[in-house]
Formats: C-alpha cells, structure tokens, sequence
C-alpha cells in the first residue's frame, strides 16, 4: 500500500507544482497588468485549491503507513531523525513545510473571495500563493524527483 501511494503521491506533486505555479503566475500577472478578475481566475485559484488539498491528504497517509515518516521516528527516535539530513527531510521538515503549504493557499483563496475589487483579489492570491510557491520548492526532495 505505501508503494502505491508514493507513487500517486510523486506524480500527483507535477500536477501540483504546474498548477501552483500557474496560478501564482495568473494571479503577479491580473495584479500587474491591472486586468479584471474573471471567471477564468476563480477558476484557476479554485484547481489549485483542490489539488494542493487532495495531496496532502495523500501525503498524510502516506506518512503513517510509509517506513519513512511516523514509523522512522517511532524507530530511530526524534533525536536520531533529526541528526539525518533525509530522514529529517521525509519525516519532519517536507510534511510541515507542505502543511503550511497548502495552509498559505486556503487561507489566500477564502480571503480574495472577500475581495470587492479586482486589484484586491489578485493581490491577495499574488501574496499568498507565492509564499506558498516558495514553501513547496525549498522542500521538495529533488534528488529523488529526478
């Protein structure tokens, strides 16, 4: 079962990357180019939204049935975890860091919907997606991405 859903779990994360990134890019470009917020936008910010939450419940199981989460801190102890550079990645530092992730976007999407203007909306998707964007490309373990 954790062999199965690391491998959901890896190639949903493309998906999540592209459209993050897009929806961050859609969000810097409507605030910048002071364009109008459309159907299109909301649409966009909302798959964001739904993607980046599908994989971290994903993520959240995989961490307590993988050997590599839960299960390598009830092993080794907090202690050991911490000293190891991966093991710290996989058990601690990539699930928190992809929680508050996904944090940043739920909190950006429901405070743009109370946005009249469209300047606002785009401002508050810009502000927190980008934070978002730059929390989920520092704790992505790319050696094993690629």
């Amino acid at each position: 079962m954790a062999t199965t859903l690391q491998f959901i779990h890896s190639y949903w994360a493309y998906l999540v990357l592209l459209i993050i990134l897009l929806a961050t890019f859609n969000a810097l470009a409507g605030f910048f180019s002071k364009r109008e917020y459309g159907a299109k936008d909301f649409r966009i910010s909302l798959f964001a939204l739904i993607v980046t939450h599908i994989q971290v419940l994903i993520g959240l199981i995989l961490y307590f049935v993988s050997p590599w989460g839960l299960q390598k801190i009830s092993n080794l102890g907090m202690g050991a975890v911490m000293k190891d550079s991966n093991a710290r990645l996989f058990a601690v530092e990539h699930p928190l860091v992809m929680i508050l992730a996904v944090v940043f976007i739920t909190i950006g999407y429901s405070k743009h919907k109370k946005k009249l203007l469209s300047s606002g909306k785009f401002k508050t998707l810009a502000i927190f997606y980008t934070i978002a964007l730059v929390l989920v490309l520092s704790r992505i373990p790319w050696g094993q991405w690629f």
